[in-house]
């Protein structure tokens, strides 16, 4: 993020490598290869991976201690394919809460990519809420039900800045589909918000909010501003 100091990437791997050990588990069991952090940082997957991820967040990388036991949490619940490579499976989800500019996005897309470094195939897929919204809007010659569709059951969601939208009944009414098929099916969903945890109900409503209360880790970042510090290219 912007004014931060560059890290080395792997960074948040070594970490869950390292947390790893502390609980007596041996990373080749998680299919996270010991030499990883230090000789491959970079992953084939993580590579396919940055051409979806904004130009802004293809370096990120999870360093927020609840962020990290969230990723180590999705890990233990991977599950292996006939081909024996992990694949997401049913797990928790994390709610990032925090003020404008406090990295919410950048932790979400660094818990992503630690993910893929560790060796979870995944198939996921960032939308904004604001995006997600105007998605569902009835359009002449757009299956929107199919679009909620797709975003419902993607093993993997990141739903970015929930509660930037407009409040209406019409975004509470899509929002609840979401949060409550993903609720259902024990989906992981990244959801990152500017609300505070006693707003949830009155931004979304007290259904999703009481989905999302017990479908989620929770992690709260705090901090400056971080976008007050120019770009650096």
């Amino acid at each position: 993020m912007a004014g931060r100091e560059p890290r080395r990437a792997g960074g948040g791997l070594q970490q869950l490598v390292e947390r790893f050990a502390r609980l007596g588990v041996d990373p080749s069991v998680i299919g996270v290869p010991e030499h990883t952090a230090t000789h491959r940082p970079q992953h084939d997957a993580l590579e396919l991976a940055a051409a979806r991820i904004p130009v802004l967040f293809q370096d990120a990388e999870a360093d927020h201690p609840e962020v990290l036991a969230w990723v180590e949490h999705v890990t233990q619940a991977a599950r292996r394919g006939p081909e024996g490579m992990l694949g997401i499976a049913h797990a928790r989800s994390l709610l990032l809460l925090g003020e404008t500019g406090t990295g919410k996005t950048h932790q979400a897309y660094g818990a992503i990519r630690t993910l893929l470094g560790a060796g979870v195939r995944l198939r996921w897929r960032a939308v904004s809420s604001v995006s997600f919204h105007a998605m569902m809007r009835p359009r002449p010659g757009v299956d929107t039900e199919r679009e909620m569709r797709a975003l419902e059951t993607t093993p993997l969601l990141l739903l970015d800045d929930l509660g930037a939208a407009k409040a209406s009944e019409f975004t509470e009414e899509i929002t609840y589909r979401l949060v409550d098929y993903r609720y259902q099916h024990r989906l992981p969903t990244l959801i990152t918000s500017n609300i505070t945890p006693g707003e949830l109900a009155g931004f979304l409503g007290d259904r999703s909010a009481s989905r999302l209360r017990q479908m989620c880790h929770k992690a709260i970042l705090g901090g400056p501003d971080r976008r007050h510090a120019p770009l650096h290219h």
